[in-house]
């Protein structure tokens, strides 16, 4: 870098993008004995593609893999085709793309045709045969051409514990950095104490735990195994009724903390991507205020135990956010941390202005300190992903560079 370079003259980091991959181009790493019930790419009347698999509906992706730089007013909802789309060819093709974006690297998540439709496949044999074979499609064949580029998160299935241990096993020998995961690592609904055996596992290893968009979104039944079940004329689940005015990932988060993990456990911690972050500094205050209000009787009746420090403070030293456009969770970011929020794209999804990404980036960030936004577009990502980067790793690293005087 010249020494008379601009501060915006680095490369961003994209904390959570996403690989829209055709079938075809790693199923055939599926066993034979489960191969037919891997997902399959079929041809639709409109000169589209789409995605089937046994019991779920047909994935028309029409969102997710349209989007090239265009406007978004003009995008269709049904014609999609992995042929020609920006973020759907090689992984030589990504790295392309990520130039023209100003990219240096990506963290990459399957897209919409991936774990969640997966799961439509019953037998948890070959379910998790069709899991693995993704992940090893990951990281032999397409994060192999530039692995400080192209950083995918291993998914781990959400089948039985042993099998989210093979699997995160696999991923740390294997070189992920992180793996990705849908619920709870046993499976069930709410944290069980045999899920400490992965958590423990995750820490020792030094493989970065994630989720994305949602996890631990509540249906029926409950969201916390209590130590004693009794009627309440509360009419609903206790922990979910102080989590109420949680968002997306925010739902699995509360009973984690309410098993105790993060005080047996205290270095980990958990990475919620593609969650947008102005929401978190109100369910900061709400989940307190809930917990103070509920706690009482929850530990009277229901034998729970009080927690060791609020909610909230849970919250900020065991978690941390991805955020694409969210100009005022930018502005709320001293709240969450800063060293809490990390940038990105959401290549190729709806959410994407590839090949714009930095005109938006500007929008949002303006009135943003160079430190800080270094922070959220690079540096923490580079941290929490234990990234090796040619460009400066830290903002002392960028102003040495520069030739600019440190703070």
């Amino acid at each position: 870098m010249p020494v008379n370079a601009s501060l915006r003259d680095y490369r961003y980091i994209s904390a959570d993008s996403h690989m829209e991959v055709s079938p075809e181009r790693w199923t055939d790493r599926v066993p034979l004995k489960w191969r037919d019930r891997a997902p399959r790419r079929v041809s639709m009347s409109d000169g589209g593609t789409a995605t089937l698999i046994e019991n779920r509906p047909l994935v028309i992706s029409g969102l997710d893999i349209s989007h090239g730089g265009g406007d978004h007013h003009q995008i269709s909802a049904h014609r999609m085709s992995y042929d020609d789309a920006p973020g759907t060819g090689s992984p030589e093709q990504r790295l392309l793309e990520q130039d023209r974006d100003n990219l240096e690297a990506e963290v990459l998540f399957a897209g919409t045709g991936g774990p969640g439709f997966w799961r439509g496949v019953a037998n948890n044999e070959a379910y998790e045969s069709i899991v693995h074979a993704w992940n090893e499609f990951c990281i032999e064949d397409y994060a192999s051409v530039a692995p400080e580029r192209l950083v995918p998160m291993g998914v781990i299935p959400d089948s039985t514990l042993d099998a989210a241990l093979r699997e995160l096993e696999y991923c740390a020998r294997a070189g992920f950095k992180g793996v990705w995961l849908q619920g709870f690592p046993s499976g069930a609904r709410y944290p069980v104490p045999e899920d400490d055996r992965f958590w423990e596992a995750a820490v020792e290893m030094g493989i970065v735990v994630t989720t994305h968009l949602s996890w631990g979104v509540p249906g029926s039944g409950p969201t916390f195994r209590y130590p004693r079940q009794v009627e309440s004329s509360f009419g609903d689940d206790p922990v979910r009724r102080i989590n109420k005015f949680a968002q997306r990932s925010g739902w699995g988060t509360l009973p984690l903390i309410f098993s105790g993990i993060f005080d047996r456990l205290p270095e980990l911690t958990i990475g919620h991507l593609e969650n947008q972050i102005g929401w978190i500094p109100h369910w900061l205050d709400t989940v307190d205020d809930e917990y103070d209000r509920h706690m009482a009787w929850m530990e009277r009746f229901l034998d729970m135990k009080p927690l060791a420090r609020k909610p909230s403070e849970y919250i900020l030293d065991h978690t941390w956010w991805g955020f694409i456009f969210n100009p005022s969770g930018v502005k709320l970011r001293h709240v969450v941390g800063v060293d809490k929020c990390l940038w990105s794209t959401d290549m190729p999804h709806f959410h994407s202005d590839y090949p714009n990404s930095m005109t938006k980036a500007d929008e949002q960030f303006e009135g943003v300190d160079d430190r800080e936004r270094f922070l959220m577009v690079r540096g923490n990502a580079i941290e929490r992903f234990h990234l090796n980067t040619e460009g400066p790793r830290t903002y002392a690293d960028l102003k040495g560079q520069v030739g600019l005087p440190l703070p």
